[in-house]
C-alpha cells in the first residue's frame, strides 16, 4: 500500500532540510492534524514493555531532537510511538550553530547536522512540557538535558545539575547528552575522570530530588557510536559504578566511510540514517556484553525499516528510537516496526 506520506514527501525533499522540518513540525499543531496522523500511522501498536521500572505501551519511540522544545508532544503520541524523547535541552536558550546546518544525503537515506543545541531554553521547554500534561498527554515522556556551548566543559556538570532540577518533576526518564558532536568538547565529558565526575554529580543530585518530589526518575545516558570496544566497557563500567539506570546507544557518528564521494561527505556535524545502523549495533553487543542481560539499553541509529528495528533488538536493546527514518519514510514506520517488534514477544 502506499503511503500518504510519499506524496507529501517530494514537497519537502524540494525544501532545504531545515525550512521542511520547522515547517512539519508547524503542521503537526494544525487543526485536525492529531487525527490526520492517526489516520496515516495506523492503529497503534500496544505490546508493552517494562523497564526502568515503567511500562511502555509499545517498544518504538521518538529519538531526541526532532522536537527540541518540546512543543510537539501530542502530535508524536498520535503517531503511535510507545514513548517520547525531546530535547536536547540546556539552562539557557541559544541560537545554536550558523546556518546552513542540515544536510541530506538521499542516496544514502542520511543527513548530516550540526544543530548545536538549539533551544529555547529550560523555562520555556519545561512550560511546554506541563502544557501537554495539563492537555492530557499520559505517554512515557524522556527529556534530555545537555550543556550551553557558552559554558566552559569544565564547567558542564553545573548546566546538567540546573537542566535536572527544572525538568525532574516532569519526566519519566531523564536523558544525559553527552555525545552530540556538535558542542565543542562535549564527548570528552564520555571518558575518565570526566565521566566519573559528572555522574557522580548526578547522581547525587538525582537522589536529592528523589526525595524532595517522592520518587525516583530513571537516568539514562545517552553515548556515541565512535567508540571501540574497550572504550565501551570503561563507560559501562561507569554507569553501573553510579547506578545510573539506561543507555541510549547512539547518537550520531562523525565517520564518514560509508557517504565518501558524496558532496556533503565533508560538512562537519553528526552523521545518521542507514550509515549508522552497523556502528551503533555493534556497540549495543558490546554494550550488552559488558552490562549483562538485565541493564536496560535503548537502541537508535540508522532504523530505515522493521528489519532494522529487529536488527537493534536481536544486537541486544530492549526498546528502540526513530529519527532520520522517519523523515525518509514518514508516520508509518512507527507501526510498521511496532508490529514487528511486538512478534518477537509472541509465544
Amino acid at each position: 500500500m502506499i503511503s500518504p506520506y510519499s506524496f507529501a514527501k517530494p514537497w519537502l525533499f524540494a525544501l532545504d532540510p531545515e525550512a521542511a522540518h520547522d515547517l512539519t513540525l508547524r503542521a503537526l499543531d494544525a487543526p485536525g492534524a492529531k487525527l490526520g496522523l492517526r489516520l496515516v500511522a495506523g492503529a497503534s501498536v500496544k505490546a508493552p514493555v517494562k523497564l526502568m521500572g515503567l511500562t511502555f505501551p509499545n517498544a518504538v519511540g521518538l529519538a531526541a531532537g526532532l522536537d527540541k522544545n518540546g512543543a510537539h508532544i501530542p502530535a508524536w503520541n498520535a503517531m503511535g510511538f510507545g514513548f517520547v524523547e525531546v530535547g536536547t535541552v540546556t539552562p539557557l536558550g541559544q541560537p545554536g550553530n550558523p546556518k546552513p546546518r542540515m544536510f541530506r544525503l538521499a542516496e544514502h537515506q542520511a543527513l548530516i547536522n550540526r544543530m548545536g543545541f538549539n533551544n529555547a531554553g529550560a523555562d520555556e521547554f519545561v512550560a511546554n512540557v506541563r502544557k501537554a500534561r495539563r492537555a492530557g498527554f499520559t505517554g512515557i515522556l524522556g527529556l534530555n538535558i545537555g550543556k550551553n556551548a557558552a559554558t566552559p566543559i569544565e564547567h558542564a556538570l553545573d548546566d546538567y545539575l540546573i537542566c535536572l532540577e527544572k525538568v525532574y518533576p516532569w519526566a519519566d526518564y531523564v536523558t544525559v547528552n553527552i555525545s552530540s558532536p556538535n558542542t565543542k568538547n562535549l564527548r570528552a565529558l564520555q571518558s575518565g575522570d570526566a565521566l566519573d565526575a559528572m555522574l557522580q554529580g548526578l547522581q547525587t543530585k538525582r537522589s536529592q530530588l528523589a526525595d524532595q518530589h517522592k520518587r525516583l526518575v530513571p537516568l539514562a545516558l545517552k553515548i556515541a557510536p565512535d567508540m571501540d570496544d574497550e572504550q565501551v566497557e570503561l563507560v559501562a563500567a561507569a554507569m553501573k559504578r553510579y547506578q545510573i539506570d539506561a543507555v541510549i546507544a547512539t547518537n550520531t557518528t562523525i565517520e564518514r566511510s560509508a557517504v565518501q564521494g558524496h558532496a556533503h561527505a565533508n560538512e562537519a556535524g553528526g552523521l545518521s540514517g542507514a550509515p549508522v545502523l552497523e556502528a551503533s549495533n555493534r556497540v549495543i553487543a558490546s554494550l550488552r556484553k559488558a552490562l549483562g542481560k538485565r541493564y536496560p539499553i535503548i537502541g537508535v541509529g540508522g532504523i530505515m525499516s522493521s528489519q532494522d528495528a529487529v536488527a537493534k533488538i536481536e544486537a541486544g536493546a530492549n526498546l528502540v528510537q526513530l529519527y532520520t527514518g522517519l523523515i525518509y519514510r514518514g508516520p508509518s514506520l512507527v507501526g510498521e516496526c511496532a508490529r514487528a517488534l511486538s512478534r518477537l514477544t509472541q509465544p
